[in-house]
């Protein structure tokens, strides 16, 4: 998860979605920073940056400040890309005879499965509580938000232990129906690639279904009401009419749920689902060969970069424009006493399996082990996590601000073109940039030590890799796209005769920044800072790579022990976890009720 857009869809001041009145519902998941800004996006022209010729001809710091840290914050992806073309020996033919074809059959049936799992359940649910009228709407309108606030790999350990042979549901048909053995009887397997789609599908739909809702709800009702008039009953008016209309939003939001399903980690290693993935770190750390990981890593890339061509095609090719700007609540259809009923459950169902029942059985198993589990080691997983998610959030805001005022105060193809390559971290899989990241971190570390040890007879041993340093850097480069997309979507809100006046009365503009742009963006960077902190609280393969020995977060702690069965253990951490994926929920639920309003 994500990854709002942790990795999820959310308006960047918190209170409202970033609809356009015309293009696409997509267009607002590059203004979050989750996929990359469309080519037609506006710029401003040079006349009317405010700025002298005095200006131009001092070095410009804001320009060079801006390209660094771009720059920098590019390094683990180009190094993935760089090592790509080292030599690895046989390692390629030992794969190809062995799992690669594992690999990307288990990656291709991955994709499908959760693809079509995340449209049905999303756009289903979104039509449903945006154009019926049911009992329970309102109460669906946010409850189907909420198993974004359950990581995959959480949902994946608890379904488990209620679906294995000695767990509650098995043990209880066979009291039922007297049943000894499996040998009596067949039940599904859970831990299999099925499984691993359907724990997926559970979490990762409520992208499709925020901006498919979102998409639906800013449809004029006019286009609506004549195909009514026009015979059109209301599911062919849906299939025909308001599908059409809502597909490129639909499409940004599978993939930003395939991207979530590619940087996943813990959920198919528990279920011996072989990806690129669980290839990525079984190459790495077993083979101990970096450069065939980061090939693994390349393919994967390729993978991420199909996905984000087909939202952008998508966008391109399916231009919708209102007819008038008038938009008014939409009629909805009020459903017969059947209909309500099936769609109560067709709501209900993925509410129940993708939060309530995880959320239960968890909060069931850490009542009962809170005075064994409530101690020394799990305030200090707490207390690393909430290190690491506030320091991260705080850099990562820092840096999406400076970057977003920088493009705006000198907005050109070079640093526009450069400035989104640097954010394009959130697309990358974490097991991807933690390889990125460790490699030239290894390398730095290697180079000062041998000048120590040739100047000054001294070792300073490893200074960056294996460090709290390195996980927040890489964390920062993971997230950096939520908190510049949320800057960047803030400051286009404000208009450029406020810099034009600031200036004029003598104010720098680092001392515009300070005091005229930050206070009007403050809710869009709150938002923001809120986002990469659960991002980070969640965030799992590039933690158990990257951390230090004998550090662990909430993640970890939970991934660790659920892997040794000891949910039980297991089930505080976790918890803890899905309490704080709630926040943002909220946020996401607040700004969809804003909206509806809005029109």
């Amino acid at each position: 998860m994500p990854k709002l857009l942790p990795a999820w869809q959310i308006a960047p001041d918190g209170s409202d979605l970033p609809i356009p009145k015309t293009g696409s519902m997509s267009d607002s998941a590059s203004a979050a920073g989750i996929l990359p800004p469309s080519d037609d996006s506006p710029r401003v022209p040079d006349g009317a940056r405010g700025f002298s010729l005095s200006d131009i001809r001092r070095p410009d710091i804001w320009l060079i400040l801006s390209a660094s840290i771009a720059l920098l914050v590019s390094i683990p992806v180009i190094t993935v890309l760089l090592m790509s073309v080292v030599s690895t020996g046989d390692i390629w033919a030992h794969l190809a005879s062995t799992v690669l074809s594992t690999y990307v059959a288990n990656t291709l049936i991955l994709f499908v499965g959760v693809g079509v799992g995340t449209v049905v359940i999303g756009v289903t649910t979104g039509w449903l509580v945006t154009m019926c009228r049911f009992p329970g709407q309102r109460f669906f309108e946010w409850a189907l938000l909420l198993p974004l606030a359950v990581p995959s790999y959480i949902l994946a350990f608890v379904a488990t232990d209620m679906l294995e042979f000695s767990g509650p549901l098995q043990g209880a048909l066979r009291d039922m129906f007297g049943w000894k053995t499996l040998q009596d009887y067949w039940f599904p397997d859970i831990r299999t690639i099925g499984g691993a789609i359907l724990m997926f599908s559970l979490t990762l739909y409520p992208y499709v279904y925020l901006l498919a809702r979102s998409a639906f709800l800013q449809q004029s009702v006019c286009v609506l009401e004549v195909s009514r008039t026009l015979g059109r009953s209301g599911l062919s008016s849906f299939f025909q009419v308001a599908l059409p209309l809502a597909r490129p939003a639909i499409v940004a939001g599978t993939a930003l749920a395939l991207m979530e399903t590619l940087n996943d980690y813990g959920t198919v290693k528990y279920f011996a689902v072989n990806t690129f993935t669980t290839g990525i770190f079984d190459v790495w750390l077993s083979y101990n060969n970096a450069g065939g990981a980061a090939q693994l890593a390349s393919v994967l890339l390729g993978f991420v970069i199909m996905l984000i061509a087909l939202e952008q095609i998508s966008r391109r090719q399916q231009r919708y424009h209102q007819t008038t700007g008038k938009l008014k609540d939409l009629p909805g259809y009020r459903l017969s006493r059947g209909r309500a009923a099936a769609a109560m459950a067709a709501c209900l169902l993925p509410v129940l399996l993708g939060f309530i029942l995880p959320a239960s059985v968890l909060a069931h198993y850490a009542l009962e082990s809170f005075g064994e589990t409530f101690g020394t080691a799990f305030l200090a997983d707490a207390r690393n996590s909430l290190l690491l998610a506030s320091v991260s959030a705080i850099i990562a805001v820092s840096l999406g601000v400076f970057l977003a005022y920088a493009n705006r105060l000198r907005p050109g193809r070079a640093l526009t073109g450069l400035t989104r390559f640097s954010v394009v971290g959130y697309a990358v899989p974490g097991a991807v940039l933690a390889l990125g990241v460790i490699i030239p971190f290894g390398w730095l570390d290697n180079y000062i030590d041998s000048l120590m040890r040739s100047a000054f007879g001294h070792s300073t041993g490893l200074i960056f890799s294996g460090t709290v340093f390195a996980l927040v850097f890489a964390y920062v480069v993971r997230f950096l796209a939520v908190s510049y997309g949320a800057a960047s979507s803030g400051l286009t809100k404000v208009t450029r005769n406020m810099d034009n006046a600031a200036r004029m009365l003598g104010r720098s503009p680092l001392g515009t920044l300070s005091a005229v742009h930050l206070p009007l963006i403050r809710a869009s960077i709150i938002t923001a800072g809120l986002l990469v902190f659960v991002d980070v609280m969640k965030e799992l393969p590039m933690t158990l790579i990257l951390r230090p020995f004998n550090f662990n977060t909430l993640a970890t702690r939970t991934y660790d022990y659920a892997s040794d069965e000891r949910l039980w253990e297991a089930s505080l951490p976790a918890l803890s976890v899905v309490i704080v994926g709630i926040l943002p929920v909220i946020l996401m639920s607040r700004a969809l009720r804003n909206s509806r309003h809005a029109h």
